[in-house]
């Protein structure tokens, strides 16, 4: 999967990419509904023309602490597993990478960041590269919330 053309968000102070043909929308933080016992990087779901998606707190998955609602943006993002919605501090611009400003990360087998492909080296910037499919993937307890949400959409249809 080439990252030539990522949008480029910012949590805390480092900046981020995913590739933008995975990303469905850009959105202001609307209603989240919070559901019990979820993990804490799961905020809840929030319906995005009529879709129910999970929400999930980047900040909280790298950093363990809530991104600031202040200037907080959702990114919609599609993978085969599940459409879902990224909390970030800021999504800022969409960016054109060249192959020779990427670098593949030796991260990639460190278990926890499986979803950093790669660095985009910019004149004065670093921007990681996250894989969202990895990045939903690699979060613990996601599949049977995957599950849940995929009964509660049958079961909302087939009434």
């Amino acid at each position: 999967m080439s990252f030539e053309k990522s949008i480029v968000f910012q949590s805390r102070t480092e900046e981020y990419a995913v590739p933008v043909e995975q990303v469905v929308s850009i959105e202001k933080m609307e209603k989240i509904t919070p559901v019990p016992h979820l993990p804490h990087y799961l905020l809840g779901f929030t319906r995005i023309r009529g879709e129910l998606i999970p929400v999930l707190d980047f900040g909280i998955i790298l950093y363990n602490t809530p991104s600031p609602s202040s200037t907080s943006k959702l990114i919609v993002l599609n993978t085969e597993v599940v459409n879902y919605g990224l909390v970030v501090e800021e999504a800022k611009e969409i960016l054109n990478f060249s192959e020779k400003e990427l670098t593949q990360m030796g991260l990639v087998n460190y278990a926890k960041t499986q979803y950093f492909t790669a660095i985009a080296n910019l004149e004065n910037r670093m921007i990681t590269c996250v894989d969202p499919k990895i990045l939903v993937n690699s979060l613990e307890g996601i599949r049977e919330i995957i599950e849940y949400l995929r009964e509660m959409l049958d079961d909302e249809n087939n009434h």
